[in-house]
């Protein structure tokens, strides 16, 4: 089972995509929208960590989209970098943790101290899912694995934060989609670091296969 389905997904590349054109044309930098999608995280961080959920949640989707938009630039000029991949990864994870932060901030301040402790599971697995991606490949070893990867949890994240501050409804059900959502991605995001660490096991013979061969080790 997928957490975004595929048509989802088509349906919101297709709905952005003359923006994504229209700055394609004018020629912006990827890296400025890995940029500004950063500071919006930023801003959205404030409204999350103050009970301001609409608002919050609606920034933290159009940061996830600036992040879309920047691959879809530099993939589509064909200018993409080793520091733009690197600047582009650095960013997304700076913007989990305040986004964690943020909610953490709410919770703690609110006493949901339980929630405060899942907010923490949640963040833990989500950067432990990176991270294991990330030394996979400079490993040479990466196979996507795993359900509750960054653009899902943004997506579920920003969409139950939406939820959570829709006026009049949010009386009666704020901040239960946040809550139930970050259990969620507490037991998920684990288990698909786990999940990876199992697939890197078995690509590199049972976790036989060595780090250095004779001729690295002579080269030393």
């Amino acid at each position: 089972m997928k957490f975004i389905s595929d048509g989802i997904q088509n349906w919101y590349l297709r709905l952005i995509d003359p923006a994504i054109n229209f700055f394609i044309k004018i020629e912006i930098h990827p890296n400025h929208f890995t940029t500004v999608g950063f500071l919006i995280q930023l801003v959205a961080v404030y409204f999350i960590a103050t009970g301001k959920f609409f608002v919050g949640g609606a920034l933290i989707w159009l940061s996830g989209t600036c992040d879309i938009i920047d691959g879809k630039i530099a993939r589509t000029r064909g200018i993409g970098t080793k520091f733009g991949a690197l600047y582009d990864s650095t960013l997304d994870r700076y913007s989990e943790f305040i986004m964690f932060f943020g909610l953490s901030y709410y919770f703690v301040s609110g006493e949901y101290f339980l929630t405060s402790i899942i907010t923490f599971v949640a963040l833990g697995g989500s950067l432990m899912t990176s991270y294991i991606r990330a030394r996979s490949e400079a490993l040479g070893l990466y196979k996507k694995v795993g359900k509750m990867q960054r653009p899902e949890r943004i997506v579920y994240i920003g969409g139950a934060a939406v939820l959570s501050g829709i006026p009049y409804l949010s009386q009666l059900i704020s901040p239960y989609p946040l809550i139930i959502v970050l259990v969620i991605i507490a037991i998920t995001s684990n288990i698909t670091a786990f999940q990876r660490l199992v697939v890197m096991y078995k690509l590199t013979d049972n976790g036989r296969e060595l780090l250095y061969t004779d001729n690295d080790r002579a080269r030393k």
